[in-house]
């Protein structure tokens, strides 16, 4: 027998994760030759073609062994300031945030890319003015592909998987990686990556490390006041943060 899920009353709630909880629920409960209704309404709801971008803070087991977990909690705080606005200047909106990473979609690999760039270049107008145990960095990982995204509240997906791998285990401090999807997808001559290849979780992992843009990089509104520490005196004198 075939079940077609109910819809939800209106469209705000299709991307809600109860709703998702129902279908899945409905689904279990289905014999699998009648789960593609489901399946459909499942897709139709929260699957979408995005890049996205997973940031990483580096340093936490050696940042709280010697300041503590508030200091550390608190350079996270800083950190979010830094991306969200790079994040949604790039047309990205943030999903969610869980201890130290950041996870956010954009509609090209681009976006996800450039926000990386602004993210890191904040932080480093930021780190010319903190003091060496409050430095900031973050590793990047990039995916592209068809998601499952529950609005500001989570990602599901194969890119998804393969970019918190890259952003979180295998990336540096200020390092940019990307997947083959993701790599394949940025507009030609304008940036210069390199193959690397890896094995992770039993996977090989094939990935392109940024190296340098093919272009003069725009100075953002948000870059020069959006993510720096104020100092005494600042009212009296500019502020140019150095272009990433």
């Amino acid at each position: 027998m075939h079940h077609t899920p109910a819809l939800p009353p209106d469209a705000a709630t299709a991307h809600d994760k109860g709703y998702l909880r129902r279908l899945l629920s409905e689904r279990n409960q289905t014999p699998t030759a009648g789960t593609g209704a489901i399946d459909a309404a499942i897709e139709q709801a929260f699957v979408r073609s995005v890049a996205i971008l997973v940031l990483d803070m580096c340093g936490f087991s050696r940042i709280t062994q010697r300041h503590g977990i508030i200091h550390f909690l608190a350079m996270i705080h800083q950190m979010e300031q830094a991306a969200r606005p790079a994040i949604e200047g790039n047309g990205g909106e943030v999903i969610k945030q869980e201890a130290d990473n950041l996870f956010a979609v954009f509609a090209t690999p681009e976006q996800a890319l450039e926000a990386a760039l602004d993210t890191l270049r904040a932080l480093g107008a930021m780190n010319t003015v903190l003091p060496p145990e409050r430095t900031l960095n973050v590793s990047a990982g990039i995916g592209f592909g068809p998601t499952l995204v529950i609005a500001r509240e989570d990602l599901f997906g194969p890119e998804m998987n393969c970019a918190c791998k890259l952003g979180e285990d295998i990336a540096t401090a200020n390092e940019i990686l990307l997947t083959e999807a993701a790599w394949a997808s940025l507009p030609n001559g304008r940036y210069v990556c390199s193959r690397t290849d890896h094995q992770i979780s039993g996977m090989d992992l094939h990935a392109h490390r940024f190296e340098r843009c093919l272009f003069e990089r725009p100075l953002h509104p948000w870059d020069s006041t959006s993510h720096r520490v104020a100092l005494p005196g600042d009212a009296d004198r500019g502020h140019c943060p150095t272009a990433l």
